[in-house]
């Protein structure tokens, strides 16, 4: 099994889930991962990843993380400071249609968003509301170009398309797409040589249905447009996605194995979970498992079974555990506070 892993977390792709189970196996197997200084949730986003920006780095120790999971938004050469030559870089990508719907819900207080009341709105004069010298401004604007560290307001050509989409195909050995989360995980299992409970997930960080909006066909129009080169890199990368999977895995294994993964998690669900899955923030039970709330997104967790036995509730606990809290809980036990 792979255990040294670059994964770059785009933004409301359902990263939150790919990076519980990397906090998971990485606990399992005692990994080291490269935390942001003082335990913060981001590396420094949205500035450009510096290998400086991790807790324990220094230039004259030749000390390498194994997993690079948090926010940041992507450098290389300076991401190969802190992790193995040997490492595995992989990402997700979503259709940024559904991005832009989530990210104007998720960041409504971002200065692009703050002044309109609906998506429909912005879109309608979008350069009206939208500044890009603002420091917030790459939730609005081609937010997988900007993660991936290139400019989300540079002219669109099919050059600087073609430049991107190599510089990503010579960086990243796979990318995963978000409305295929189980054939992503199938992928993701195969290219790692992890096995099936690795990839098994809850997924997490995801938003009540009532506060998603439908988008007529113009808004949907207007979102390809005004995002369109997350739109190019999406709609190549989610073509490579299927190449791959025909070349390496093939439809019909691919149908077993997803079918095993949904099988095992509504297994996992039946054991750990009460009730028949995600409720609403309000009435999660347990305080240490209520998500942070963000925006105008109201963000779902879970409640679980009592009376599970020990080895069963610290497992069930894991999956159902929210990013920052799981992150907390990490980042003590690899740097342990000083006694007093």
């Amino acid at each position: 099994p792979q255990t040294d892993i670059v994964f770059l977390k785009v933004h409301k792709s359902a990263s939150s889930t790919v990076m519980n189970i990397l906090f998971r196996f990485g606990e399992t197997h005692n990994l080291t991962f490269a935390f942001p200084h003082g335990g913060g949730f981001q590396l420094y986003y949205p500035h450009h990843f510096m290998a400086r920006f991790v807790q324990g780095f220094s230039p004259k120790s030749p000390q390498r993380f194994n997993i690079l999971c948090h926010h940041m938004r992507f450098l290389q050469p300076e991401v190969q400071k802190v992790v193995p030559s040997s490492a595995v870089y992989f990402s997700i990508l979503r259709n940024p249609v559904q991005l832009m719907e989530s990210s104007f819900m998720y960041y409504k207080g971002a200065s692009a968003f703050s002044h309109v009341r609906s998506l429909e709105e912005f879109l309608s004069q979008p350069q009206l509301y939208y500044d890009p010298t603002k420091g917030d401004s790459n939730y609005a604007k081609n937010l997988m170009t900007f993660d991936f560290g290139f400019n989300p307001n540079a002219e669109v050509s099919a050059e600087r398309v073609q430049l991107m989409v190599k510089a990503i195909e010579a960086s990243f050995d796979f990318l995963l797409i978000s409305e295929y989360f189980d054939e992503s995980m199938v992928l993701l299992k195969e290219m790692l040589c992890w096995d099936l409970d690795s990839v098994v997930s809850f997924p997490l960080n995801t938003r009540d249905s009532s506060t998603k909006s439908s988008l007529s066909d113009s808004v949907v129009e207007k979102i390809k447009e005004w995002n369109r080169l997350d739109w190019e890199i999406y709609t190549h990368f989610n073509r490579t996605f299927w190449e791959r999977i025909d070349r390496d895995i093939g439809r019909e294994r691919m149908e077993r194995e997803v079918r095993a993964l949904r099988e095992r998690q509504a297994e996992l669900a039946r054991t750990c979970l009460q009730g028949t899955g995600s409720v609403a923030p309000k009435d999660i039970k347990d305080s240490s498992l209520r998500p942070l709330q963000h925006g105008g997104a109201r963000i779902l967790g879970y409640n679980l079974k009592q009376g599970l036995d020990k080895e069963t509730e610290h497992m069930c606990r894991r999956l159902v555990t929210p990013e920052l809290q799981y992150s907390s809980a990490l980042y003590k036990k690899q740097f342990p506070p000083m006694p007093p």
